[in-house]
């Protein structure tokens, strides 16, 4: 397999533009890209950039070179201005196919490379100086033309799967406000509704390998999140079992029902006590993502670190609650949602590992 200098298989664009009032609409940066998509769903400031970004056009690879290890490459959607903080790469197309180009960048093979170059502690950075001297086996042409349909049309297939999970919960959004709206209801403050029992601080110097696990945020939206354990023991109100209600209030602004092992329980995150009256967990879950929204509105101001609302804000927020069979109903309706949902994320689970497999059989 032919081997080439990364300066030999792609154009690394250095063409920037101080952006102006109209650059906001088309300026894409690092937080609008995603981590093993392609696609830039998401773009535009509100105000115009400030500092001389990159020029990209329509195609254009966009890499981020900082922080390189989140892997963000995607493909420009149209012309406009790109981070400073990212590169802007074009393919050499004697040695690398124009469609080949953008699954070299975003696969497995160039990003570890190029992440294990990265300088800087707080913010690595890859160096073009640094990356462009990296050399690459790459198959020949007439190998990437055969590769590079095969693998598109798995993505094309892939992204449309993950639109019908996006409709799925669009369907159940629309379904909830139905159900309430159509249903006899009350409104209800979320104080009335249950008891909420904040968690309880841990110092790092606490965390051990023993005892019971800590629930902290990031474990709460990401199940794969290393977890930290207390050995101690702790007043039982700390202590959350699979099943129970979970609501962070800081960060990320969501509630949850654990599906994790018994665990303790951290100051940023209120356990649900269903002591004032029958509620639908699945059904509450929905009703106090509207209250923290709600909660938010009146948070701005002391969010000096991370956004986060008060309880007393939570507590006040009015939602509408129908009758308890309406709520049984719609839980109903979310519980077969999530089973589409589920062989949805079976289907795209196979489809990445034919991609890997592929990308594989060819070094990648």
């Amino acid at each position: 397999m032919p081997q080439y200098r990364f300066e030999e298989i792609a154009i690394n664009s250095k063409e920037k533009k101080k952006p102006t009032e109209e650059d906001k609409y088309t300026y894409i940066g690092l937080e609008h890209l995603d981590s093993g998509s392609l696609t830039v769903s998401r773009w535009g400031s509100d105000v115009a950039p400030i500092g001389e970004k990159l020029v990209m056009h329509k195609g254009d690879v966009l890499f981020g070179k900082r922080r390189a290890y989140q892997k963000k490459v995607a493909i420009a959607p149209f012309d406009g201005i790109f981070s400073a903080h990212g590169m802007v790469l074009r393919p050499r197309e004697n040695v690398i196919f124009k469609e080949f180009f953008p699954l070299f960048i975003s696969s497995d093979y160039f990003l570890e490379r190029a992440i294990s170059i990265s300088v800087g502690s707080l913010s690595p950075t890859i160096n073009w100086n640094d990356l462009k001297e990296l050399t690459f086996d790459i198959p020949s042409l007439e190998e990437q033309k055969k590769i590079a349909p095969v693998i598109w049309a798995a993505i094309e297939t892939k992204n449309a799967y993950n639109k019908l999970l996006l409709n799925i919960d669009d369907l159940v959004k629309s379904q909830f406000i139905e159900m309430t709206q159509g249903a006899k209801w009350h409104p209800s403050r979320m104080g009335d509704i249950a008891t909420y029992i904040n968690g309880t601080a841990f110092k790092p110097s606490e965390w051990s390998r023993e005892g019971r696990p800590i629930i902290r945020i990031q474990n709460l939206n990401d199940p794969s999140a290393e977890l930290n354990y207390y050995p101690g023991e702790l007043d039982a109100k700390y202590l959350v079992q699979p099943g129970d209600v979970l609501v962070s209030w800081a960060t990320h602004l969501e509630a949850y029902i654990w599906n994790g092992p018994e665990a303790w329980l951290n100051q940023h995150i209120f356990k649900v006590v269903f002591d004032k009256g029958e509620v639908d967990k699945v059904f509450f879950i929905y009703a106090a993502n509207i209250a923290l929204k709600e909660a938010f509105k009146k948070a701005h101001g002391f969010k000096a670190t991370m956004e986060h609302i008060k309880r007393g804000d939570f507590e006040e927020s009015e939602v509408m609650i129908p009758d308890l069979a309406v709520q049984k109903q719609f839980a109903a309706f979310v519980h077969q949602s999530d089973k589409s949902k589920f062989e949805l994320q079976q289907s795209i689970a196979r489809i990445d590992n034919m991609i890997k497999s592929l990308m594989q059989e060819h070094n990648l």
